[in-house]
């Protein structure tokens, strides 16, 4: 349960495309881009802080909604929603833990409108030439930890992103080739449907 906390909760790794030498995206560019990725969807591999390895398919629909489905043997679930998150975990036989979206850094790229522009959001923005690093945080809430988001340019795109908690555990999240514009039924984000699925 804990390295799911951790994906949605308050080191970046080599990036498996071609370098390309690229200038520094602003801050607007990468606000501009986060707006208008209404949909998407992409494999994912995830290292957990404790050095395990997990993959899967992750589905995203903004504002505000993203699963996580992952592969055997796991087989768990996250699903984001209605402000909420949901962790099923196939692992454990208690009922799904629930806590909301918005104590996650995570929810700071849900958000329906992103600004990173905004005081005190971002405490990090570098670039090595291929790829631009952002890191974000809730700034009314900084306790929550932090969110390092990894992009490329020409055309930009999100990459990777790193999730650090409060407690200063951090996972990392890696995105295969990323197909937007997805269309989803809503059931796939439907916390009650993947419940009844698992028998809840």
């Amino acid at each position: 349960m804990k390295h799911f906390r951790l994906l949605l909760a308050p080191l970046a790794l080599c990036l498996s495309v071609s370098p390309v030498w690229a200038d520094k995206l602003s801050l607007s560019e990468i606000s501009a881009y986060l707006n208008d990725l209404k949909s998407a969807k992409a494999e994912f591999t995830q290292i957990n802080d404790d050095g395990t390895i997990s993959t899967g398919d992750i589905s995203i629909l903004r504002p505000g909604r993203i699963r996580f489905d992952y592969n055997p043997p796991d087989k768990s679930i996250v699903v984001a929603s209605q402000g909420q998150v949901m962790v099923l975990d196939a692992k454990s036989n208690q009922s799904p833990d629930k806590f909301p979206l918005a104590s996650t850094p995570l929810s700071l790229i849900l958000a329906r409108n992103v600004n990173l522009g905004q005081a005190n959001m971002v405490v990090g923005h570098v670039s090595d030439g291929p790829t631009t690093t952002v890191i974000a945080q809730d700034p009314k809430h900084p306790e929550y930890g932090d969110i390092q988001l990894i992009f490329t340019g020409e055309p930009v795109q999100l990459r990777q992103w790193v999730i650090r908690d409060g407690a200063g555990q951090s996972t990392t999240v890696i995105l295969g080739d990323l197909k937007t514009d997805v269309s989803f039924s809503a059931r796939v984000f439907d916390m009650d449907e993947a419940m009844r699925k698992r028998g809840y």
